[in-house]
């Protein structure tokens, strides 16, 4: 069964950003079942769920990014209607938050710390974890990249006053989105646009363009094969990796995430994304 967002004027429709992978499901003969992103996002997991009375199965959300917590409610208020999510509650964290990923990556990603909280002590211990020179922040979940030089990029992690402020302005762009704690992360030099990969049950599935650069094909030399056993030991069901080349050729993994909230770029047909979620 696949789960997509329902219309916010008219909840008997799909929302059109996920109407393509809808047809793709009913096309292959596959249930589909609309849930209220907004009680979800309101914790209102119940109410969210009312129109799949009598459904029963298996199922994966394509939907709008949800946080963990309201993952968990999605799940449970699933479970009372007979409708397990293929990917837990557990798992959902586990690929949505950095902390979650980052130990078994950590060879191919910025190196990085983090906080449990919004407090300027946690920061500073995080900030000499990390050490000095340049680094990016960002919350477990999301970075303010469009912010870049006031809420994201640091110079230099020793000038702790300065380092400070670029992490509380984070804070409050973030407001009530902001997620777990702070995320210090090396700074790394990136050229070109990032690829976004697809692994189903820790099998690599398919590359494609990342829905920043839809036109921008990914490129031949995306090392997959190193990152089967990392990304297979998180024993995830459906995450995607982001990757970008660094300066000096190298490839990186700058993000991974649960593939449920995962944007499909617009170059890649949706019967495509479907079709990589099928067992094999």
């Amino acid at each position: 069964m696949l789960l997509v967002p329902s219309d916010v004027l008219n909840p008997r429709r799909v929302d059109e950003h996920f109407a393509a992978e809808a047809d793709a499901a009913r096309a292959a003969g596959r249930c589909v079942g609309l849930v209220d992103h907004d009680a979800l996002a309101a914790d209102d997991a119940d109410r969210a769920v009312t129109r799949l009375a009598g459904d029963e199965g298996l199922a994966v959300y394509r939907g709008w990014m949800l946080t963990a917590t309201a993952y968990a409610g999605f799940a449970v208020a699933l479970a009372a209607r007979g409708i397990t999510l293929r990917t837990s509650a557990e798992q959902y964290r586990r690929a949505h938050e950095l902390p979650g990923w980052y130990p078994a990556l950590a060879a191919f990603t910025p190196a990085s710390a983090w906080t449990v909280g919004a407090g300027r002590d946690g920061f500073d211990k995080a900030s000499a974890t990390l050490g000095a020179g340049p680094a990016v922040v960002r919350d477990y979940v999301k970075s303010m990249k469009h912010y870049w030089h006031e809420a994201t990029y640091i110079p230099e992690l020793a000038d702790a006053d300065a380092a400070w402020a670029v992490a509380r302005r984070l804070h409050e762009l973030r407001g009530d989105d902001f997620t777990g704690g702070f995320v210090l992360r090396r700074f790394e030099e990136f050229t070109g646009a990032e690829a976004r990969t697809w692994w189903v049950n820790g099998t690599f599935r398919m590359a494609t363009a990342h829905p920043d650069s839809p036109d921008q094909a990914p490129p031949a030399d995306l090392p997959v094969a190193a990152l089967e056993d990392p990304v297979g030991a998180l024993d995830l069901p459906f995450v995607t990796v982001d990757l970008a080349r660094r300066s000096d050729g190298v490839w990186r993994v700058i993000e991974l995430g649960d593939g449920q909230v995962s944007d499909r770029p617009t170059t890649t047909p949706a019967g495509t994304l479907l079709h990589v979620l099928e067992p094999h």
